[in-house]
């Protein structure tokens, strides 16, 4: 994202690219330094030690964060019958089959979640230049592609995020709001960092967390230590 303006060149003034900050003081300096007139995201990035380009070392997980990122997620099920009634008694806030398929097709996007009984999964296939690229459609793999669907709804209800490597070896996570105490963005951040390293793929050598630097949407980058979060 392109910055300019003055609050921005004010804050960028105040950190110098590249020191690592102690956890504790980052967080709370992204909280200081938030300039926004709304209650911007906190996000993390963290180069990870693998190559992306091979396919046995993609990172792919999901953590439950202890202070959720802000808001209730959205979920949307492809069910039918029982597994639909199911969904809609876990709280899911669309459910159907076609029609939202159909729906979907026409451009609306409207949620953050989707789930799916796997044998939807044929029709939502046809989906996939849709949802693919927004990280939106059913994967078997991360447990959106289920006949209990009453527990993957109440899962994401509670805050369950997933997070995947991006081509340049880059995990972006956003983990909390600038309206977070520091001690609510620590405990999200750390809950992340060790959901992210347990999922190390077993042929990726040396240091897998490599740098982590944390920021509010409008921010600057802080540096922070990817060991000293791990121990906090």
């Amino acid at each position: 994202m392109s910055h300019s303006g003055k609050k921005y060149e004010k804050i960028r003034a105040l950190v110098v690219p590249g020191q690592v900050v102690p956890i504790k003081d980052a967080v709370a300096k992204v909280k200081s330094l938030a300039f926004a007139k709304f209650d911007e995201s906190v996000d993390v990035d963290v180069n990870v030690g693998i190559d992306a380009s091979k396919g046995d070392q993609v990172v792919r997980g999901s953590v439950v964060l202890p202070h959720s990122r802000g808001r209730v997620a959205r979920v949307l099920v492809f069910a039918k019958g029982d597994h639909a009634e199911q969904a809609r008694a876990a709280g899911a806030d669309f459910v159907g089959s076609d029609d939202l398929i159909e729906k979907i097709a026409t451009g609306w996007m409207e949620f953050d979640f989707a789930v799916a009984t796997p044998d939807m999964m044929g029709p939502v296939g046809k989906l996939a230049k849709q949802l693919g690229p927004r990280g939106l459609l059913p994967n078997k793999k991360l447990g959106t592609v289920t006949f209990d669907v009453d527990a993957v709804v109440r899962d994401l209800k509670l805050g369950r995020v997933f997070f995947k490597n991006d081509k340049n070896g880059i995990v972006h996570f956003a983990f909390g709001k600038v309206s977070f105490t520091p001690q609510a963005m620590l405990e999200n951040l750390v809950a992340f960092a060790k959901a992210l390293s347990a999922v190390k793929p077993a042929s990726s050598k040396g240091k897998f967390l490599k740098k982590m630097t944390i920021t509010s949407t409008m921010g600057v980058g802080i540096t922070v230590s990817p060991d000293e979060v791990l121990r906090s």
